[in-house]
């Protein structure tokens, strides 16, 4: 009888937590910058329901800073709320959002509510300034790959092996 009950606190209960802590790891919800192309992996944090992503990068031909805010919605999406920006130029909306304001210098655009499953983009190291989660840099452009299609997304991390 002793040994029986041995066997299953020092063998079978340590092999129970492993089994899962590893099915949470493998499940736990992640941001994730990769390549386009060939899925390699650049940055992976953990994420979840509500967090905040800040996109910065240079605009165009003028080079005006836009500054991209999001929250990761209930189903992982990428939700924009606000765009802001010093000035109108080529290719900028005039009126995206349900409420436009001037503040310090900057044209904001609130209440966008664009849904976005993932986003990619062509990373250039001038164009893109810094990508930000919950006030936590996560990234620049000068530490991604240049001239190079990249993909930023909010999933389960099991998702990776499927691919």
């Amino acid at each position: 009888m002793k040994i029986g009950k041995y066997f299953f606190n020092l063998i079978i209960i340590p092999i129970i937590l492993g089994i899962g802590l590893l099915l949470y790891w493998q499940t736990q919800t992640v941001l994730r910058i990769s390549n386009y192309k060939s899925g390699e992996i650049y940055v992976e944090v953990p994420a979840k329901e509500g967090d905040k992503l800040f996109f910065g990068w240079i605009h165009s031909w003028e080079k005006i800073p836009w500054n991209e805010y999001y929250h990761v919605a209930h189903d992982n999406t990428l939700v924009l709320d606000t765009i802001t920006f010093p000035a109108f130029g080529a290719g900028i909306p005039e009126n995206k959002g349900r409420v436009c304001r001037i503040e310090k210098g900057l044209i904001y655009m609130d209440e966008i509510n664009q849904v976005f499953p993932e986003f990619d983009w062509i990373n250039s190291h001038f164009s893109t300034r810094e990508i930000v989660l919950n006030e936590q840099l996560i990234s620049k452009g000068d530490r991604l790959p240049e001239h190079t299609r990249l993909r930023l997304v909010v999933e389960r991390r099991w998702k990776r092996w499927i691919k």
